[in-house]
């Protein structure tokens, strides 16, 4: 009895044992959900991060027939029936690709049977104009035989009455009017007879031309490279690639390129909210994804004037071209790039999380700091994760990264910055609205037909100043976080170290 009651009792409190350990473990986790940051000091660099997609700076064509644009020439979408795997490498006057003949030989079939019909007509054109005017010069010698005879009459009747006399000279007149009137109706036939034939040996001969032209567009439908290089296949306005069953045409005629990989570009788009920070001459860091290990500098040539609208995506972006510098035996065409194009720079400044920064009911933003208070702070430049401080806050202070449970309960500091905050944003709202009224509407004001989740992407997106000019606007605000990422192609992000460390 005395074991059984050991036994139980070891039981019990290694029981509790267990029980204390787990609700240790419990409530270090609960500790550990509440997480610091510290005020940072140091250089800060807002960048715009794209994704892109290598191309050559320089690149030559490889093209289907040049033929395929003639006016004589009637070709719709011409297939690719056969085409090189895309990386080849080829020297001039290799095989690249062939092109299906199958509806241009029903084409070139059709106009072999017109030129056959043509000559056939040509062939009966002569025929018939041999046999008639062969009539015609019958009946200029029956008529000519008339006419002597008539003058032979004439010639008799000298010694008879005056009216015989007279008749004869008048059949002598009327058989050579005949004669002349056949004479000249002789000469335009032979002139008619001669055009027609004319006109069909020029479309003979404007036939002929056509067929041998055909032919020789056929003979070329077997493509060669016109250069040494590597076969990159072309890209088409829908971002699909060209392959075996795709279509050109005369006026995209192009079925390949070969890259000079001695220059090389990224291409890139940057979404309209970003694109006024974009400037050529920036700056680039590029990552490619086939080799993360390596990094490459660059600088952007080009930023487009006009935006586009990319397939699939309700994003209006503008293209970016990006030069990297040197080159690298490596890197291909239509490998995807990471860009991180540096469009601004900041020494020697505080910067903070935006998850540390939220906002009153009257939008004056404040912190929550580890000593137990809520202060207000005068923010600067901001991007995807962090934002400057330029009043309010020291280096090295803690601030909590969440909403404390007890933080209503948080004093408020910093009332003598809240008159700078307001006449900065009634500044920046001013010079919002002088834009609206000048007709140049802001690049992030709000797009039509947007979805619940668009609509608070795009809200995210905008700048302190520019969500005030959208309230004056609409006549209505809301207080919450602070905004974070931008939405569509790009975001605006900044390279720096922080520190997230449970509560001690």
């Amino acid at each position: 009895m005395m074991k059984k009651t050991i036994i139980i009792t070891s039981i019990i409190v290694l029981l509790a044992i267990i029980a204390m350990i787990i609700i240790s473990k419990l409530s270090g986790r609960k500790d550990l959900s509440i997480l610091f940051t510290e005020v940072q000091y140091g250089d800060f660099e807002v960048v715009v991060t794209t994704t892109g997609e290598l191309q050559a700076e320089v690149s030559t064509d490889i093209k289907g027939p040049e033929g395929l644009s003639s006016r004589n020439m009637r070709f719709g979408g011409i297939k690719i029936s056969d085409l090189v795997p895309e990386g080849t490498e080829v020297k001039a006057g290799d095989y690249v690709a062939t092109l299906d003949r199958s509806s241009v030989d029903n084409s070139l079939k059709d106009e072999l049977d017109r030129l056959e019909s043509l000559e056939t007509d040509l062939l009966k054109k002569q025929l018939d104009t041999t046999i008639s005017l062969g009539n015609l010069r019958d009946e200029l010698l029956n008529l000519k035989f008339n006419m002597d005879e008539a003058e032979i009459t004439l010639e008799q009747s000298q010694y008879e009455p005056p009216t015989t006399i007279r008749q004869a000279r008048i059949s002598l007149d009327k058989a050579q009017r005949s004669y002349d009137q056949a004479v000249s109706n002789y000469d335009l036939k032979v002139r008619q007879a001669r055009a027609d034939i004319r006109d069909i040996e020029l479309q003979v001969s404007k036939q002929r031309r056509k067929v041998a032209e055909m032919q020789d567009i056929i003979q070329k439908f077997v493509i060669s490279a016109p250069a040494d290089g590597m076969v990159i296949y072309k890209r088409e306005w829908g971002g699909a690639k060209r392959k075996v069953g795709s279509e050109i045409s005369a006026w995209d005629p192009v079925v390949a390129t070969l890259p000079d990989l001695t220059s090389m570009i990224s291409k890139t788009y940057v979404n309209e909210i970003d694109v006024s920070k974009v400037k050529a001459g920036q700056r680039v860091r590029l990552t490619v994804d086939a080799f993360p290990e390596k990094s490459y500098t660059g600088v952007v040539l080009s930023v487009a004037n006009i935006g586009e609208q990319l397939p699939n995506t309700d994003a209006k972006v503008f293209e970016v071209i990006s030069k990297i510098d040197g080159s690298d035996p490596i890197l291909r065409p239509s490998m995807t790039t990471g860009n991180q194009i540096i469009t601004k720079t900041f020494s020697d400044v505080l910067f903070i999380p935006l998850e540390t920064v939220f906002a009153t009911t009257d939008s004056i933003p404040f912190v929550y700091k580890k000593d137990g208070t809520r202060q207000v702070v005068v923010l600067g430049e901001s991007n995807e994760n962090d934002v400057i401080v330029e009043q309010g806050l020291k280096e090295g202070e803690r601030l909590y990264l969440t909403i404390p449970e007890d933080g209503e309960k948080f004093k408020l500091q910093g009332d003598d910055l809240i008159a700078i905050i307001k006449e900065r944003k009634k500044q920046e709202a001013e010079e919002e609205a002088k834009r609206l009224q000048n007709g140049n509407q802001p690049q992030n004001m709000m797009p039509e037909n947007m979805t619940p989740e668009k609509m608070r992407e795009f809200m995210q997106n905008l700048t302190p100043e520019q969500r005030e000019a959208m309230r004056q606007m609409r006549g209505s605000g809301r207080p919450g976080q602070m905004p974070g990422r931008p939405a569509g192609g790009s975001d605006t992000t900044v390279r720096m170290q922080r520190e997230r460390t449970p509560n001690q």
